[in-house]
């Protein structure tokens, strides 16, 4: 990522902290829409508390996206445990998906092409990082 992308991820998410709460909602209402089998991984889960976590660790990366070696840790640990949860590699392009879109409505016409390509090179990096330390637990299995 480009020190610009950085930057205009991290500015337009200010823009999401307001919403939260309702972006955080519309981000499972666009996942499970792709893929409607990912409900399975959250049958016993309170949805409002797992959207409050989903954009704390979403803050949590976009703000140390600057200095990203020193989140590293960090994201390879909440991949770890995902795999416990039972996410697999295929799902990371169907979360990605429902980000962008997600970013998409939230932000409106906001939302512009540079922000895309941004946004999409960011998650690009996280998944990346995440699906390296999932395939890592796989093979020590």
């Amino acid at each position: 990522m480009t020190p610009d992308q950085i930057k205009l991820v991290q500015d337009s998410f200010r823009e999401v902290v307001p919403i939260k709460t309702a972006a955080a909602a519309l981000f499972y209402e666009k996942l499970f829409a792709i893929d409607g089998s990912l409900k399975a991984l959250f049958h016993a889960t309170d949805m409002g508390k797992q959207g409050a976590k989903l954009m704390a660790a979403l803050g949590f990366v976009v703000h140390g996206l600057s200095r990203a070696e020193t989140i590293l840790p960090t994201v390879q640990d909440l991949a770890r445990r995902h795999v416990g949860y039972g996410v697999e590699e295929r799902h990371y392009p169907i979360v990605g998906q429902a980000l962008i879109e997600t970013l998409e409505t939230g932000l409106g016409e906001a939302f512009t092409a540079d922000m895309r390509e941004a946004w999409t090179a960011a998650y690009g990096l996280l998944a990346g990082v995440m699906i390296a330390a999932a395939r890592e637990v796989q093979l020590a299995a």
